[in-house]
């Protein structure tokens, strides 16, 4: 008799597809079903170079972990952290203090629960079950005060979620909220779809997503970077993926999908 598959939680509808799926089999993940694959289809049938997207969107991720850690950054709060995949923020964090502190959230069930299932036996990261556009719901949660102490800096991770807030929830606002909890010195590090750059293939994204749990809304230039508003944007401020502190400069310019996402890292003063 097979064994029940540990990340699949009841109640999941597995008929619906969702962003955080999507987002893992873009990454080569397979705690994906059939619904989200034939949406990610679709997706890289609007944005061919969806795949490189979401790489370079995770190569920012790590990047931005590391340089808040060279800043004496030691806990970390990952909102809408996914499903994980190589390369976790606590990975990332505990290689270089295995004493780093993570705490991740995502209200997508599989996510949560596949998140459980990696973090079994590791004391210093935890998943929250909750909605980002929640803030209160995170930063009173219990385990969030039981791992992070607020009067220290943070590391606030917000790595391609905000564009799933639609424009009347008003999410520089929802983003004060965060801000206005970190000990100064704390870091927001942030990436977001944009339709500057190919307008006609984001319309096909949109229209894509439309059909999903997580429909997308792309923000301009200066709408991402409003969502820094309250801190100091380090080098070199709000740019594609790719251009956000490039382990490799030279080839940054060339990399396929590195400016549909903005990327950004900022700090508290």
């Amino acid at each position: 008799m097979t064994e029940p598959v540990k990340w699949v939680p009841d109640g999941v509808d597995e008929e619906v597809p969702s962003a955080a799926r999507l987002y893992d089999y873009l990454l080569g993940g397979a705690h994906n079903f059939a619904a989200d694959r034939a949406l990610a289809e679709k997706f890289l049938s609007a944005l061919p170079s969806a795949r490189d997207v979401a790489r370079l969107n995770r190569a920012f991720l790590r990047r931005a972990v590391v340089f808040m850690g060279q800043h004496g950054v030691r806990q970390f709060l990952d909102v809408g952290s996914g499903i994980p995949t190589v390369g976790n923020v606590h990975e990332i964090a505990q290689a270089a203090d295995p004493q780093a502190r993570v705490v991740y959230v995502d209200y997508e069930s599989v996510a949560v629960a596949h998140s459980q299932l990696l973090l079994e036996g590791n004391d210093n990261a935890v998943i929250v079950q909750a909605d980002m556009t929640d803030p209160d719901s995170i930063l009173q949660h219990p385990e969030t005060r039981r791992l992070l102490d607020f009067d220290q800096p943070i590391g606030l991770i917000m790595a391609g979620v905000f564009h799933f807030v639609p424009h009347e929830a008003d999410a520089p606002a929802i983003i004060a909220r965060y801000r206005d909890a970190l000990a100064p010195g704390s870091f927001l590090a942030l990436s977001h779809f944009t339709a500057d750059i190919s307008p006609e293939e984001m319309a096909g994204v949109v229209e894509v997503m439309r059909r999903s749990s997580d429909p997308i809304h792309t923000r301009t230039h200066a709408e991402v970077s409003e969502l820094f508003t309250g801190f100091d944007l380090v080098e070199p401020g709000v740019v594609g993926t790719a251009l956000w502190r490039p382990d490799r400069p030279e080839q940054a310019e060339d990399e396929p999908g590195g400016s549909q996402i903005y990327a950004g890292v900022g700090r508290k003063p």
